[in-house]
């Protein structure tokens, strides 16, 4: 499905501003319709699925235990 600069953005959730930075610099896939520019949105199921993984992956560095120190000797 093909979106507009602005949907884009709200689907990425981000300004409006940084999608047109992007088209310029050519790192997002687009269509020139002469009016606007026209964006896959399929182009960004990867980036998500990263995202994810990322997300997923820090969440188990944060719930794994804090080993104890070998180094702690108890002097009671």
């Amino acid at each position: 499905m093909y979106l507009t600069v602005e949907e884009t953005a709200k689907y990425l959730d981000v300004p409006k501003e940084y999608v047109e930075h992007l088209i310029r610099e050519k790192k997002v896939r687009c269509i020139h319709d002469g009016e606007q520019y026209l964006i896959n949105n399929a182009q960004f199921d990867t980036y998500f699925e990263q995202v994810e993984k990322y997300r997923a992956m820090i969440q188990d560095y944060l719930n794994e235990p804090i080993p104890q120190d070998r180094d702690i000797k108890d002097e009671d």
